[in-house]
């Protein structure tokens, strides 16, 4: 009897969800998007199409030289993108809105990109204005810590600096961003991804979380990706979703562009929002107090880099620097443990000023003077236990000095630090007395 009832309501639910007219549909799907990112935590770029992401092949573009503004190309999908009249472009219908730009307002920025309004575009303004708008708040002014760096990062790969608001929907240029397809880092690099662009990613290493080093590899991927595709929007939704996923879609619509491709079930929601998340942002970005934001930007963190020769616990280097641990961990987000790597020689980044201290304090600590354990390569079928037997020491002494947990399992390629085994004083056995 339940159960019959229950059906009959559910029925009677998708019956009336049904007669709603096509717009109030349209909210409702779209109010039901913004619930559950807001339960599941706002990562605009977290979709099950970022895990796999796995590139064509497109050695012949990789590592090109930077676009020349100047000139027109066409990509391999024949949309020709006549690079100099880069501007604002607008719909022919603009959305009538007291709560976004209106036409006369965007003529009064300057965008480097094209700026396209449509629906979309608008409720995600709302979006970050009303329903998240302490968060957004959060992240612009997280952006500021960095954004001069990124821009002049852009600016080498000669791409519009207005780019830079695409680590807005992202990841809020947030340096410890996961999502649930395991990207990571302010530009939410899957590892395949990662490693294709030269970043480090190993049980020390996460370069995926560096700024500067994630930042870079941002720029050459985009460069890539606009070669490819010749269009910003192209590119961008390629960078959500992998270039294979956008180029397959171009292929069967013969050559149409972003908007034609939202229109279409060849992309996913999520690819479809992304380049509207992405305009929405950059309007926003560009002029927050005309929407009423207000942004406490981070200060830019001065540093220098100390190069170390052994591995060196962060709570130590604090210590020898003079400086808190929470500024360092800020400054080297790169590292997974509280450890610096195995390597030959490491750049540790430190507050600007406090390098010599560093190294003065260090030269006094008995311990930094002594090697107490050997660099190793981790090799198919090595263990924990098979390591400790062959260089006489124990598993758990490994798993101390590399600040392991114990889900650890070795991995072929993990570099591991072992501890040298103490050295044994023979003692003579005593003397037998004589009678």
């Amino acid at each position: 009897m339940r159960l019959a009832f229950s059906v009959m309501m559910l029925w009677g639910g998708i019956g009336a969800l049904t007669a709603l007219p096509a717009e109030a549909w349209a909210l409702a799907s779209d109010r039901y998007g913004v619930d559950m990112a807001l339960h599941l935590g706002y990562h605009p770029s977290e979709s099950a199409d970022t895990a796999s992401q796995e590139p064509d092949p497109v050695e012949a573009l990789v590592g090109a030289e930077p676009l020349n503004p100047s000139v027109s190309i066409t990509s391999p999908a024949g949309i020709t993108l006549d690079l100099s009249a880069l501007g604002i472009s607008q719909t022919a219908d603009p959305v009538s809105n007291p709560l976004s730009l209106d036409d006369d307002s965007i003529e009064t920025l300057d965008f480097d990109v094209p700026i396209v309004r449509t629906p979309r575009v608008d409720r995600h303004v709302q979006f970050f204005t009303f329903q998240i708008r302490d968060r957004f708040e959060m992240w612009l002014g997280r952006l500021e810590r960095h954004r001069g760096m990124v821009q002049s990062i852009f600016a080498e790969f000669n791409l519009p600096s207005d780019l830079v608001f695409l680590s807005l929907v992202e990841s809020g240029f947030s340096t410890s961003a996961v999502s649930r397809s395991k990207a990571v880092g302010p530009w939410q690099f899957i590892k395949s991804t990662a490693k294709m662009y030269d970043l480090r990613v190993d049980n020390w290493i996460d370069e995926r979380r560096d700024p500067v080093k994630s930042t870079l590899a941002a720029a050459r991927y985009l460069r890539d990706l606009y070669h490819l595709f010749g269009s910003w929007p192209l590119a961008m939704a390629a960078y959500n979703a992998g270039e294979g996923k956008v180029g397959r879609a171009l292929a069967r619509t013969e050559g149409a562009d972003y908007w034609d491709l939202t229109d279409t079930k060849l992309l996913k929601r999520e690819t479809k929002e992304y380049v509207p998340r992405f305009l929405a942002a950059a309007l926003i970005a560009k002029d927050p107090a005309r929407f009423g934001l207000t942004i406490a930007p981070l200060a830019p963190m001065e540093y220098e880099s100390v190069a170390i020769f052994r591995p060196l616990n962060l709570r130590t280097a604090a210590k020898a620097a003079g400086v808190s641990y929470e500024d360092l961990k800020v400054l080297n987000p790169e590292l997974k443990k509280d450890l610096t790597p195995p390597d030959p020689v490491y750049h540790l980044r430190v507050p600007a000023g406090t390098k010599d201290t560093l190294l003065a304090n260090l030269a006094k600590y008995k311990d930094w003077k002594r090697v107490h354990a050997i660099r190793y390569k981790v090799r198919r079928g090595d263990t924990l236990a098979r390591l400790a037997l062959r260089h006489r020491t124990t598993a758990e002494s490994i798993m101390v000095v590399n600040a392991l947990d114990k889900s650890y399992r070795p991995r072929p390629g993990d570099w591991l630090l072992i501890p040298k085994p103490a050295k044994t004083v023979a003692v003579p056995a005593p003397a037998s007395s004589s009678q």
